[in-house]
C-alpha cells in the first residue's frame, strides 16, 4: 500500500501504491488512515493523490505543520512533477496545457476554451517504445485530475485510466516523481521511481526517467 520515504519531525513522505485508496472507503482503510494505525499517530492531509497515481505524498505531523503546508501549496512553493505514459501521437509534444475545467459525466472532468481560473500544466514527453509515450508532467495548480484531463485533451488519455478512455493495461500510468519545498529554512528533495507495471520499469522508461531526475533543472517550455 506503501513505503516510507521520509519521516521527519514535522511531516511524513510516503511512495503511495497504484489502485490505492487516499479515503477509506467501502470499509476498507484508505492510505491515511492505514498510516495512522500502522505508526499510531495522528496525521494531516495537505495533497491528495487520485487513487490509480502512485507516488510522493506528503502529510503534515501537526495542525501547524499543515498550515505552513498548505500556506506552501498555495503559493506553488511545492514544486510537484508527475511522470504518466500514454499510447498514440499527441497534438503536440511539448508546451502547456491551459483552461478552465468543469464537472462532466461519470464522474469526470473536461477541459474548457476559458480561461477565467484556468488549470496550467507543462510538459515534456519522449517516445520510449513503438507507438508509446512517457510525458514528465508540472502542474501549476491543483485541480481534481487535471493532469488526467490535460494529457486526454491532446489526444493522448493516459494508459490504464478507462475512465478518460486510456488503453486497456496493468494499471493506471500516472506517478508522482518528484517532489521538492522548503520547510523551516530548509530544503527537502524526493525522488521516487514508479516500481508497478511492466511499461513502468521497461528498461527505454527507466533511462529516459534517470535523464529527467533532476526536473526543475531542465529548461521547460515557456508560455506562449
Amino acid at each position: 500500500m506503501y513505503q516510507i520515504v521520509a519521516d521527519e519531525d514535522d511531516f511524513l513522505v510516503i511512495a503511495k501504491s497504484a489502485n490505492v485508496h487516499f479515503h477509506s472507503q467501502d470499509g476498507s482503510a484508505g492510505v491515511m488512515a492505514r498510516l495512522e494505525q500502522d505508526l499510531v499517530i495522528k496525521l494531516y492531509s495537505v495533497h491528495r493523490l487520485d487513487s490509480l497515481t502512485s507516488g510522493l505524498l506528503l502529510f503534515a505531523k501537526s495542525s501547524r505543520a499543515a498550515a505552513e503546508f498548505t500556506e506552501l501549496f498555495t503559493q506553488h512553493k511545492v514544486q510537484k512533477y508527475y511522470v504518466a505514459l500514454a499510447k498514440g501521437k499527441p497534438k503536440k509534444k511539448q508546451g502547456w496545457v491551459v483552461g478552465d475545467m468543469a464537472k462532466s459525466r461519470r464522474s469526470m472532468y473536461k477541459l474548457l476554451r476559458t480561461t477565467e481560473n484556468p488549470a496550467l500544466t507543462q510538459f515534456f514527453s519522449q517516445s520510449v517504445a513503438e507507438g508509446l509515450r512517457l510525458y514528465l508532467l508540472k502542474p501549476l495548480s491543483g485541480k481534481t485530475h487535471q493532469l488526467r484531463v490535460a494529457l486526454a485533451s491532446i489526444g493522448v488519455p493516459i494508459l490504464g485510466d478507462k475512465l478518460y478512455g486510456g488503453a486497456e493495461s496493468d494499471r493506471g500510468y500516472l506517478h508522482a516523481f518528484s517532489l521538492s519545498f522548503s520547510f523551516g529554512g530548509k530544503e527537502y528533495r524526493y525522488l521516487s521511481y514508479p516500481s508497478q507495471g511492466e511499461a513502468f520499469t521497461a528498461a527505454d522508461t527507466i533511462k529516459q526517467l534517470q535523464i529527467w531526475s533532476e526536473p526543475e533543472k531542465l529548461s521547460w517550455p515557456k508560455r506562449k
